[in-house]
């Protein structure tokens, strides 16, 4: 390397310069010896484990001089730490950085040279001409005259400061990938190649256990530096040929206790690995001929071996003894933080894996369903609680919901998957809507309790719902909201609007503010397009929610009836929501068919002796129209009777006969302005009193009862 004699003391270059006898061991013997000399004496150093001097050269002072170009005019980097660095006067400086980081401290160059104000400590990698990288902290330091350039001052990093560095890198994330990435990274200050390999089990999230690990099965996580690898060498995603595995997973538990081994040079690696397969998988090519093998361990009883951390040297620098204490620290002291995120990816896995369970299905032959669920980024808290189901009704109805559920991860997952299912069984049971939420208003404040046991430092107070039932003959939707943003329409000539749904506080809102469930009631004609979601679609950092609603109307107004609507749906979310967000992303459009108008009747008796007989005789018209068998035709007559006849004895006010045909089967339902609940009693079909619910069960695949405003509705379905 180039040094300049007799730098000015009164420039930063001097300064900086003049400090490097004080770091060097010998008064700077190293810098002032000739070139040959200078290497006998670093190989010696290095070839001697343990060698105090050596220690006292991992931290040496360094200082290059630049023009306004960048350009290198004088350099003092004669330490032997910095071999390999390619600074040449007339080079640029930015051609010893890693190609990612040239935009990064280019920046931070000119931003000195135009300030005048210093960038001090930033921890910068260095390229040395064989390919390896030395990891300095680096100040950028203006000159005294602004038209002399800058001073960069480099300070190999000690050993321990890159430990409490790595440490503090390594756990800001809780992607399991990225961990075991941040890992191999710091481990290649130790040399030229790291990779960390991982059981199985680790990557997966699946728990780890201190037994059979004479069956691990390695998986490698991370790679560094970026390059092209040759034929046959295991990179990130792929696994370890078994006999690797096997080798490494012996060889890291000798005596069946954890230990780090060292392999000193090619000649016992092969003697080690034996197969050339494993060779061409393992060793990373031929100038890498030494490596320390480290396991990640857990300090349990008995110890828990996570993977292994593998770092590879050229043979002429074998691993001192305090260089291989250093990586067994480091990776004893973030070992903790790879199983953090083995955690995070087992508890994620198990929360995406109960989402996915509760996305619709099918809608049925009356509306169409189209659902996407886009979970939160692998590194956030977890994955979130929003959740969307859409089903139909015994009594033909189709129930619409989604909700989100405060929070992230099991908390947030369990309080979700009771809230879809107790909203499910009691709208399957003809509950309204509004009645839902207040059932799921009480179990939210009733799951916030703390004598419960259930919240264990988890709260879903304010969680948010959507409730929307359809009506396939009538073509009616009936709506109620917890807190939740509002549903968007689109009629069937492409006008799109948010619908106006009063503001509600949520779930589990406070006695002072709880307010009753609305209902909202529009129509909604075949071809009509609803969209329910949750606020991770339209929430956006640089506008409002209310733009991004008007941004979600105005891309469901686009859709064309042909389309195909689970295509439509992921292009409206990759519109709206293009990158992974930290919050969950939920979509459900439902596109309205309904009945024929020829597959429904409706009648309107009144509440007389004679209803029973005026409703057999129009449902057997109606009937013989459709051409239904007899044996079909009989059992619905006699379902028609009972009902009408219960309808006329217990209630009071006009009767309502429906006939629906639907694709399985008929659909029969009476409607009165009773409020007295039917139950099928233990008397048989000869008692006066219940014989009628009897003989419904008898011929019905399945009966129900629904509430009205007015009263209630029986209905019962026989298949055809």
């Amino acid at each position: 390397m180039d040094s300049t004699p007799s730098p000015s003391s009164s420039s930063a270059f001097g300064l900086v310069s003049s400090a490097l006898g004080r770091y060097i061991p010998g008064g700077g013997a190293a810098a002032a010896a000739g070139p040959a000399q200078a290497q006998d004496d670093r190989a010696v150093r290095r070839g001697v484990p343990g060698d105090p001097a050596a220690g006292q050269q991992d931290q040496i002072l360094g200082a290059v001089n630049l023009d306004r170009d960048l350009r290198i005019t004088r350099c003092n980097l004669d330490a032997p730490v910095f071999a390999g660095l390619h600074a040449v006067i007339g080079s640029s400086f930015v051609d010893l950085l890693p190609p990612r980081d040239v935009p990064t401290v280019t920046r931070r160059l000119r931003q000195v040279l135009e300030t005048g104000e210093a960038h001090v400590a930033r921890i910068q990698r260095l390229r040395r001409c064989d390919g390896s990288e030395l990891v300095v902290s680096l100040s950028i330091l203006p000159a005294a005259a602004p038209q002399e350039g800058l001073t960069v001052s480099l300070i190999a990093m000690a050993r321990r400061l890159h430990l409490y560095a790595a440490e503090t890198a390594i756990g800001t994330s809780l992607d399991i990938g990225e961990t075991a990435q941040s890992l191999a990274q710091s481990l290649l200050a130790w040399g030229d190649v790291a990779a960390v390999d991982l059981d199985f089990a680790v990557w997966t999230g699946e728990g780890v256990t201190g037994q059979g690990q004479g069956r691990i099965r390695l998986r490698r996580a991370a790679l560094v530096p970026d390059r092209a690898w040759p034929e046959g060498y295991v990179t990130p995603g792929d696994d370890l040929p078994s006999d690797a595995s096997r080798l490494l997973a012996q060889a890291v538990r000798r005596d069946d206790a954890p230990q780090a081994i060292v392999i000193p040079d090619r000649e016992t690696v092969e003697r080690v690995l034996g197969s050339p397969r494993v060779m061409r998988a393992l060793v990373p090519g031929d100038r890498s001929a030494g490596v320390a093998c480290i396991p990640l361990v857990l300090d349990r009883a008995p110890p828990v071996v996570l993977g292994v951390a593998e770092v590879w040297r050229r043979a002429d620098c074998p691993f001192r003894d305090s260089e291989l204490f250093d990586l067994q620290e480091l990776v004893a002291r973030t070992a903790h933080h790879v199983d953090l995120a083995r955690q995070h990816q087992r508890e994620h896995t198990q929360v995406l894996a109960l989402q996915r369970r509760l996305l619709p299905r099918t809608g049925g032959d009356t509306v169409e369903i189209a659902s996407v669920y886009q979970p939160a980024t692998p590194d956030s808290a977890g994955v979130g609680g929003d959740w969307v189901n859409s089903f139909p009704l015994p009594d033909g109805r189709t129930a619409l919901v989604v909700g989100d559920v405060v929070g992230h991860g099991l908390g947030a997952a369990a309080t979700m998957g009771q809230l879809s299912m107790e909203a499910r069984a009691l709208l399957s049971a003809g509950l309204a809507p509004d009645e839902v939420l207040e059932h799921l208003d009480k179990t939210v404040t009733l799951l916030d309790d703390a004598e419960s046991g259930l919240a264990a430092g988890y709260s879903a107070l304010g969680s948010t719902c959507c409730i929307a039932l359809y009506d396939p003959v009538s073509h009616h939707v009936a709506l109620s909201s917890a807190g939740h943003l509002p549903p968007v329409l689109v009629s069937p000539d492409g006008h799109a609007r948010p619908l106006a749904v009063r503001p509600h506080p949520g779930l589990g809102a406070e006695f002072a503010l709880r307010e009753p469930f609305d209902v909202h009631r529009f129509d909604a004609p075949p071809g009509s397009l609803l969209a329910l979601y949750t606020d991770g679609l339209v929430e956006n950092p640089v506008e409002s929610i209310d733009e991004g609603i008007a941004r979600l109307a105005d891309a469901v107004s686009r859709v064309h009836p042909w389309d195909s609507l689970q295509q439509t749906a992921r292009h409206v979310v990759s519109a709206l929501a293009p990158v992974r967000r930290r919050d969950d992303v939920t979509l459900l459009l439902a596109r309205m068919i309904g009945y024929r108008k020829g597959d429904t009747a409706t009648w309107r008796l009144p509440a007389r002796d004679d209803a029973p007989a005026r409703a057999r005789a129009q449902v057997s018209a109606l009937l013989r129209k459709w051409r239904t068998r007899g044996d079909t035709r009989d059992n619905v007559l006699l379902l028609v009777s009972e009902l009408v006849t219960n309808a006329v004895r217990f209630a009071t006010g006009p009767v309502t006969v429906r006939l629906i045909r639907t694709g399985h089967g008929l659909l029969c339902e009476v409607g009165d302005t009773g409020n007295g609940r039917p139950r099928l009693g233990r008397g048989g079909l000869l008692d006066d009193d219940g014989r009628g619910l009897h003989v419904v069960h008898r011929l019905t695949t399945r009966w129900g009862v629904r509430w009205t405003d007015t009263g209630k509705v029986v209905w019962a379905e026989v298949a055809r």
